[in-house]
């Protein structure tokens, strides 16, 4: 089969490598659609550990099921599903309590195994699910990035009156501005320094600003209720802090930069509570399904599709100049 193989800081490459067998309790999907994740561009540029050459990589991804092991009988062939790519041990004491995503041994697809950036991949038929039939393959892709914003607002606890600053204009941000949504959250501000995202921010309705530094004199008034960094730099992660109101929450997402020094005092003297969100547990991931089928996040209009073979020049585009466009989706035809 065709894959697009990382081999090396900014090197990706076609190769032909065997069709992978699933095992008893795994099934066999022919990819259709594959996202590529901001996590696996600092991956491509050789700054995330977990990604180590020669690799397939890709996790967000949508198919059809082409064979299954010999235990594994909830999926006919030819059923149009996605993938939690997120592999979990489900027996530690994370698992049996609903955090699987915490799980010490737990491995992401397209990281520490190969992903979806080929024409076929096997998973665990523990983690797929079937798409609805009016849900198409583009958002059955997205559901695992919809996935991590659903987790932050968890985190967040939203109320319906709850002032929201996002940093980062990504496709994360814009879909924790959608999530939020779904709270009943309306007044949400967004920073990034990237016009074109934040033009997609204004297209969905939220308010947005140029600067990771100065807020618009109308924001700080009184500080918001919740702010999410979905960047992961020391200035949006100090931006966050600061922004809130006394009691307010944070919850850092972004893993841009490893370390960084924040007002520590601030946020005790303040109360802010700072929570870190990594991933999504089954249950997000589900409930991020259930939205999708409402017609609940859209990402369409601002994405675009290229065949897997154009994989390197996409991974370029996004780091260089992307426009305005939220996500790209690699295409298996």
């Amino acid at each position: 089969m065709k894959a697009l193989v990382y081999e090396g800081p900014r090197i990706m490459e076609m190769r032909n490598v065997p069709i992978p067998v699933p095992e008893a309790d795994e099934v066999l999907i022919r990819v259709e659609q594959a996202g590529i994740c901001g996590s696996e561009l600092s991956g491509y540029l050789g700054h995330n550990s977990l990604r180590k050459p020669p690799l397939i990589m890709g996790h967000e991804f949508s198919g059809t099921v082409e064979a299954s092991g010999s235990s594994a009988k909830r999926f006919g062939n030819g059923d149009r599903v996605t993938v939690n790519p997120l592999l979990s041990c489900g027996s530690c004491s994370f698992c049996i309590r609903g955090n699987g995503h915490l799980c010490p041994s737990r491995k992401l697809l397209g990281a520490g195994k190969p992903g979806a950036f080929a024409e076929w991949i096997v998973v665990p038929e523990r983690n797929v699910y079937r798409l609805e039939d009016h849900v198409s393959f583009e958002e059955g892709a997205m559901a695992e990035p919809f996935a991590v914003a659903v987790h932050i607002t968890e985190l967040l606890r939203l109320a319906p009156d709850d002032r929201l600053l996002i940093a980062g204009a990504g496709p994360i941000g814009m879909l924790v501005l959608q999530a939020a949504r779904q709270y009943g959250v309306t007044d949400i501000a967004v920073l990034d320094i990237n016009p074109e995202r934040l033009n997609i921010i204004r297209d969905l309705g939220g308010v947005a600003a140029e600067s990771y530094e100065a807020l618009p004199e109308e924001w700080t008034k009184t500080g918001f209720d919740a702010a999410v960094d979905a960047v992961g730099l020391g200035v949006t992660r100090r931006q966050c802090i600061n922004s809130v109101r006394a009691g307010g929450k944070v919850v850092f997402s972004g893993l841009h930069e490893a370390d960084s020094a924040l007002p520590v005092n601030t946020a005790v003297r303040n109360e802010v509570t700072m929570t870190g969100a990594f991933a999504y547990s089954s249950a997000d991931f589900e409930r991020a399904l259930q939205w999708i089928g409402k017609g609940k996040m859209n990402m369409l209009p601002w994405t675009v599709k290229y065949p897997l073979e154009q994989g390197a020049e996409c991974f370029e585009k996004l780091l260089n100049a992307p426009g305005k466009i939220a996500k790209i989706l690699l295409t298996l035809k």
